[in-house]
């Protein structure tokens, strides 16, 4: 097997993570360890599928089969992130805002993401599956 298969999404993930967590801190300016997880910029989830989407297309061909797979599984993973996941977010702002007077603690509110965020997270896994496929 090739090894570039498991290192792409992995690279992906780290490097938008690690973009991330400095984008948040510098926005918060404090470390923002407390913002680490779902939602901002670039979108995680966008780099990984898009990384594999892209290595495979360098690798095989836009008309490999499994390119095909890839591009529909990275569709499914972008549209949830931008829609159901913003939409749970917006559904914990209000009742966050209904409890909380209560003991409760409070939903998380940033979990989907926009579409620059997507789009930055797409950036980053083709970007990465690009350097990726030129040094392996």
């Amino acid at each position: 097997m090739d090894v570039a298969y498991l290192v792409t999404p992995f690279l992906a993930w780290l490097v938008a993570g690690s973009s991330k967590f400095t984008v948040n801190s510098i926005r918060a300016k404090q470390l923002a360890f407390g913002l680490i997880g779902y939602g901002g910029f670039p979108s995680n989830h966008s780099a990984i599928v898009s990384s594999m989407a892209a290595l495979i297309a360098f690798k095989e061909g836009i008309d490999h089969p499994a390119f095909g797979v890839a591009l529909a599984l990275a569709f499914i993973v972008l549209l949830d992130a931008n829609s159901l996941r913003r939409q749970i977010g917006k559904q914990a702002e209000v009742i966050n805002r209904l409890q909380s007077h209560s003991n409760e603690p409070p939903l998380r509110e940033r979990i989907g993401h926009t579409k620059i965020e997507l789009l930055g997270g797409i950036v980053v896994g083709v970007i990465t599956a690009y350097l990726v496929h030129l040094s392996i």
